[in-house]
């Protein structure tokens, strides 16, 4: 039967995946691997594997297999061979309000309870409604994209011949169902940028002028330096990273997106730096830390159970560092601004607290941007002043 063998190419998936890489990455290696799979195996594969992590810890002494039956009848508004399997009855009702799913789920097992979902003694941000922000990992965020101006009533023509259901959330940012294949609607990558919708909040922090020197330093691919850009394109940038591969991708958004004055280093902003930087004085800086991702999860799900807890001390200490080592090249009355897509205290107000007492910064506003009303990520965003 279809079923069975849609739960042993689950099985094996589940069996093979060891949470060494992202879930989606392993999938594309797993997929490459096993070129038997269809198109409709594979597709869903993934759908299965999604569902069966974003329910976390719950039920945890029930079967993989009964697990993921009440996961996908939780995360999706379809059937799938698996709930009809399993749960035939709750077939009529796979479209009701997720509040609905959850409650006939918890009548059939008492056991279900939401904060095993996210099963961490850690503190969340003070800010977060942990009841929406737990329920927003039954729901696959939406993809959204930043578009420049004059380009986006093409972009927005484009994406409707091709039949994708376009949001238009405001006259420069448009929400796309997530998997959206942009690289064939849209291949020659300019007038947007791939960028959360909370990712694109964090701008209201940055008030650019013209002709400043910003040092975005924990670059990576370059967004927050093109929401910079995008802000204010007269100024010059400073972009960092310890990962050399990252600033390759950059310099590739950075090209289609026109952007020129700019310099790159490779930089380990846990060590000292001054050989390189002892002449640099910077209007800003955005410190975009590493973290725990948490405030991601919904996107990567498998790290409610592949991420390991005592791991958030390691980040605390760095972002703590970092800080510390970039904030002596930031002129005297100019702006920090604290990045992390984390919804830990630890990641978050502690951090602008250790900032506060120790590195001489003064905080001017701090906030948590809440995605998961909006299908997008949680982040947290500080704007410290340096007196």
């Amino acid at each position: 039967m279809k079923v069975e063998h849609q739960i042993r190419a689950f099985e094996q998936l589940l069996g093979q995946y060891d949470g060494q890489m992202l879930l989606h990455r392993f999938l594309a290696t797993y997929f490459k691997q096993n070129k038997q799979m269809g198109s409709s195996d594979r597709r869903w594969a993934s759908r299965y594997i999604y569902s069966f992590f974003r329910i976390g810890k719950a039920l945890r002494n029930e079967s993989p297999v009964q697990r993921l039956a009440i996961a996908d009848f939780l995360c999706n508004d379809t059937s799938s061979l698996i709930i009809e399997r399993y749960f035939p009855d709750l077939v009529p009702k796979i479209t009701f309000p997720s509040a609905v799913k959850l409650t006939l789920i918890q009548e059939l097992f008492p056991a279900f309870k939401l904060e095993d979902l996210f099963d961490f003694e850690a503190v969340l941000s003070a800010d977060i409604d942990r009841e929406a922000y737990l329920n927003a990992f039954f729901v696959q965020p939406e993809l959204f994209i930043r578009v420049q101006e004059n380009h986006a009533q093409d972009i927005l023509a484009k994406l409707q011949i091709a039949g994708v259901p376009v949001q238009e959330i405001s006259a420069s940012t448009l929400a796309l169902p997530n998997g959206t294949k942009l690289e064939k609607i849209l291949p020659e990558e300019k007038g947007y940028q791939v960028q959360d919708l909370s990712s694109q909040k964090t701008g209201a922090f940055f008030q650019p002028k013209p002709e400043e020197y910003w040092w975005d330093c924990c670059a990576a691919s370059g967004g927050k330096s093109l929401l910079l850009h995008h802000l204010e394109p007269e100024i010059r940038f400073l972009v960092s990273d310890v990962r050399e591969n990252s600033l390759h991708n950059l310099d590739k958004r950075f090209r289609a997106a026109g952007i020129k004055k700019y310099q790159k280093m490779v930089l380990d902003l846990t060590q000292n730096n001054d050989s390189q930087l002892q002449h640099n004085a910077f209007d800003g800086i955005v410190l975009d830390a590493p973290c725990s991702g948490s405030g991601t999860w919904s996107r990567t799900p498998e790290m409610l159970s592949q991420f390991e807890e005592s791991k958030l001390a390691h980040y605390a200490k760095l972002q703590r560092a970092i800080a510390a080592n970039v904030v002596q090249y930031l002129k005297s009355g100019q702006p920090l601004i604290y990045i992390t897509c984390s919804v830990f205290q630890q990641e978050n107000e502690d951090a602008v607290a250790f900032m506060r007492q120790s590195l001489d910064l003064e905080l001017e506003e701090m906030k948590l941007v809440m995605g998961y009303h909006e299908k997008a990520d949680t982040m947290f965003v500080a704007r410290l002043i340096k007196k």
